[in-house]
């Protein structure tokens, strides 16, 4: 692809390659898709100031990670870092940007339809809990939902992190809009 790109623009092909993989870890990579596909977010590899100084329009946030690095004994020489220092400290700068066609439209959901697949969620991950309130917030990137809910003596308290995020997956996969979060209230163990 890059080589198409190139020849159309009349650039010379690229001297070096650099896969994503070899920079990022699947974990990352796994979240930028994630975040594209479902906000219409890109991170790009390059400092804030170059994005907000040539198109201020897509800047959307400034991402900054702390990573070390390690360091032989050769690299500190030329570096003039102490030798016997194992790592290094090194600041990355991403920024988070918002293409111009993402922003033309936002997937809008209404309450009924939404708390109808909320219940669906519920009830898919265990048909004995039973849902007695379920509010509804329109947030600024997404939804929120308090869901207040009777749990049957003998369901694993724990388990409600993992509904919480099965709620947040199904939704966002199939619907395609942004649950920022759940709150699950448990009202009452019964027997």
């Amino acid at each position: 692809m890059v080589f198409k790109i190139a020849a159309r623009l009349q650039l010379p092909p690229p001297a070096k390659i650099v896969k994503i993989e070899d920079i990022a870890s699947q974990e990352e990579i796994d979240k930028a898709i994630r975040t594209r596909r479902i906000e219409g977010k890109h991170v790009i590899p390059v400092p804030s100031l170059e994005v907000k100084r040539s198109y201020p329009n897509i800047f959307f946030d400034a991402i900054r990670i702390l990573k070390r690095r390690k360091i032989s004994s050769t690299q500190s020489e030329h570096d003039k870092v102490p030798a016997g220092i194992g790592l290094v400290p090194v600041l990355h700068e991403k920024s988070l940007v918002r293409p111009v066609y993402s922003k033309h439209g936002r997937v809008i959901i209404s309450e009924i339809a939404l708390i109808h697949l909320v219940t669906h969620c519920v009830d898919e991950y265990n048909k004995e809990i039973k849902i007695k309130k379920l509010h509804v917030k329109n947030a600024e990137m997404g939804y929120r939902l308090i869901i207040t809910i009777d749990v049957p003596y003998g369901i694993q308290l724990g388990g409600m992190h993992e509904m919480q995020q099965y709620i947040i997956d199904t939704i966002e996969r199939y619907t395609g809009i942004l649950i920022e979060e759940v709150n699950i209230i448990i009202d009452k163990v019964s027997e």
